[in-house]
């Protein structure tokens, strides 16, 4: 099961806790209009990080965290409508995945 959120024009609160999670590639001083928010099992959110940045301009990024069911989250930063057509991607592979199998 996967679960996501879209955070359009997210606060400088949001960013900074984003920042201090951060897997490392995010920049200090890096802009972005949106952040999408992926949580689920590993197997999934790394399938998920591929197709995300070979489907459009995004930068995707583990966040850490601590979590007792072994999910993982992943932060999507893009414009908005990148990070839309990127949560929209993953969610339809992931469907036909699980059609197939």
């Amino acid at each position: 099961m996967m679960e996501y959120r879209i955070i359009k024009s997210p606060s400088n609160g949001t960013i900074d806790i984003l920042k201090r999670r951060s897997g490392g590639k995010m920049e200090q001083d890096m802009v972005f209009d949106a952040v999408g928010l992926l949580q689920g099992k590993m197997i999934d959110m790394i399938f998920a990080a591929d197709i995300a940045e070979k489907a459009v301009g995004v930068l995707v990024e583990d966040i850490k965290g601590s979590c007792p069911q072994n999910m993982i989250l992943l932060a999507i930063y893009g414009d908005t409508s990148s990070v839309e057509s990127a949560i929209s991607e993953i969610k339809e592979r992931l469907e036909e995945r699980s059609r197939i199998c």
